[in-house]
C-alpha cells in the first residue's frame, strides 16, 4: 500500500509507470484555426454545445499557466480506491514544487529545479527522478506551451469549466494521460486527473489559490541521502 501511494501521492506521478494502452492510440486534435471548423475537438458528453473554439481554449489555458510564476494552494486528492488525502501545494517556476500532505502527514513530494523526490517519512525512503522524465516538466518549465510540448487529445467547454485532455509520451515508463480542468472565466487551473495504464484514476482539486506570495525557498530543498543508504533510489 505504501509503495503504491508513493505514485498516487503526486497526482501526476502515476503516469510514470503507465504503459500507454488504448489511450496512447487516440489521435490529437488539430488546433489550427482553419481546421477547427472541419475537425472540432471532441466534446464532453453534455447537452450543451461548446462555445469556445478549441484553439482559443488551449491558448487561454496556456497563457494562465505560463503567467503563473508562483502559487500556493490547498489541495484535495482522491485516489482510485476512493481514499482522500489533502495538504498544501507550493510552486515557484521554473522547476520548483512541493506537495506537503497533512492527511496523511508521512508523504512529501518536492521538486528542486532539477529533480523530483517522493519522500516517505515513515519508511525513511526517498525516490528521485529528473523533472524532464516526469509529467511535471510542462507545468514547471520556464515557458509553457501545451500544444508544443504535449498532444492535445480533446477540448470541451462545459459552461463553468473548460476541460483539456493531453498526452505526454516522453514521461519515464510510458505515456502520461492527463485531464486539466480550468475555470471558464479566469482559466485558473482547478483540477487535474491522471489515468494510469490499468485504468486507475487519481484526481487532485485545488482551492484558495494565492498567485502573489512567493513561497519560502526552503520548501523546495531536497536532502541528499548517502548513495549507499537503503531507500535512496534515483531513477
Amino acid at each position: 500500500m505504501a509503495n503504491r501511494f508513493r505514485w498516487l501521492a503526486l497526482g501526476l506521478m502515476p503516469a510514470l509507470l503507465a504503459a500507454g494502452g488504448a489511450l496512447a492510440q487516440q489521435a490529437p486534435i488539430d488546433l489550427a484555426p482553419a481546421a477547427a471548423a472541419e475537425k472540432p475537438a471532441k466534446l464532453a458528453k453534455t447537452a450543451a454545445a461548446a462555445t469556445l473554439p478549441a484553439a482559443e481554449a488551449v491558448a487561454r489555458a496556456n497563457a494562465w499557466l505560463d503567467a503563473m510564476r508562483v502559487m500556493t494552494a490547498d489541495f484535495v486528492q482522491v485516489g482510485p480506491d476512493g481514499r482522500r488525502s489533502q495538504g498544501e501545494l507550493s510552486v515557484e517556476r521554473p522547476g520548483r514544487m512541493r506537495f506537503e500532505y497533512t492527511e496523511p502527514p508521512r508523504f512529501e513530494i518536492v521538486a528542486d529545479g532539477r529533480s523530483v523526490a517522493v519522500i516517505d517519512r515513515k519508511l525513511d525512503t526517498q525516490d528521485e527522478y529528473f523533472i524532464a522524465q516526469t509529467p511535471l516538466k510542462f507545468l514547471l518549465a520556464d515557458h509553457i506551451d501545451i500544444a508544443r510540448d504535449t498532444r492535445v487529445l480533446s477540448v470541451a467547454d462545459e459552461g463553468n469549466a473548460v476541460t483539456i485532455e493531453i498526452e505526454d509520451r516522453a514521461a519515464l515508463g510510458g505515456t502520461a494521460h492527463l485531464t486539466l480542468v480550468f475555470d471558464a472565466s479566469t482559466f485558473a487551473l482547478k483540477r487535474w486527473t491522471v489515468i494510469d495504464a490499468q485504468g486507475f484514476q487519481t484526481v487532485v482539486t485545488l482551492s484558495n489559490l494565492d498567485l502573489a506570495t512567493r513561497p519560502d525557498p526552503a520548501l523546495f530543498h531536497i536532502d541528499e541521502l548517502p548513495a549507499n543508504q537503503p531507500g535512496n533510489r534515483r531513477r
